[in-house]
């Protein structure tokens, strides 16, 4: 399928067709929104439904879709190309060391413009000004990069960025998806202000794993409580976020 190729029908009869028909067997076209899909997991629902898996992006603020993929699309890891009801570009955002000018593609805030805009947010002119420009582009937030073909991906956020004591940008939301690949944590919540010069995060582990790795070192305790408390298992976790964090 990655090749353009059609689907091999003997699977599809041994294997595939037994999966479509959990959804009633008729099942053509599937889109997804909000978070992006990763691209094992497109080609899963390809493979297993059978039919177009596409993938799209958009807001509230722009009734919903500001890009959608095309039907037919086999490649994956992208959102599509523009609706036709919008102009989508990309603006530079210096302070990220995002720029048209970056290379093999250009990178920037994604801002979008056309009839499907909302006129604003309800009695907030302020909020209001702080998203739509002068010349009507609604500033996303999100940050993007176009590829072969106009299609276009969505690489990291702007908004939620803050600055430390030392004037360093941070943008929290990127830290904590890295952490998260820790294989200790579940969930992490990373958090700072400007009247400080570093971050502090909440982490959250994930019991089993936690649980495993205490059975292997032969660690006793009565519950998880006392078991996070263990000066050995918080060096453990803090040595695996180290490791993953450079």
């Amino acid at each position: 399928m990655s090749l353009g190729r059609n689907p091999s029908p003997v699977w599809d009869k041994l294997v595939f067709n037994k999966i479509k028909a959990r959804l009633g067997g008729r099942v053509r076209v599937m889109s997804s929104g909000a978070s992006p899909l990763s691209p094992d997991v497109m080609e899963f629902l390809r493979i297993c439904f059978g039919g177009d898996i596409l993938e799209g992006y958009g807001m509230t603020e722009t009734s919903c879709v500001i890009t959608l993929m095309d039907v037919g699309d086999i490649s994956i890891g992208h959102v599509g190309s523009p609706n036709p009801a919008c102009e989508v570009k990309l603006v530079d955002v210096p302070e990220m060391n995002y720029t048209s000018e970056d290379q093999p593609y250009p990178r920037g805030e994604i801002c979008a413009r056309g009839p499907i805009i909302f006129q604003g947010y309800y009695k907030d002119e302020v909020q209001t000004r702080e998203v739509i420009d002068e010349d009507g582009w609604l500033h996303t937030g999100d940050i993007g990069l176009w590829l072969p073909g106009g299609r276009l991906k969505i690489i990291d956020r702007k908004k939620n960025i803050f600055k430390l004591a030392q004037g360093e940008y941070i943008a929290p939301e990127k830290i904590e998806n890295v952490y998260a690949k820790c294989k200790f944590i579940a969930q992490c919540f990373v958090y700072g202000d400007s009247f400080n010069s570093c971050l502090v995060a909440v982490v959250a582990v994930e019991p089993e794993v936690l649980k495993s790795w205490a059975a292997l070192e032969g660690i006793q305790y009565e519950d998880l409580r006392q078991l996070c408390s263990d000066p050995r298992a918080r060096a453990a976790v803090l040595a695996d976020m180290d490791s993953i964090g450079k």
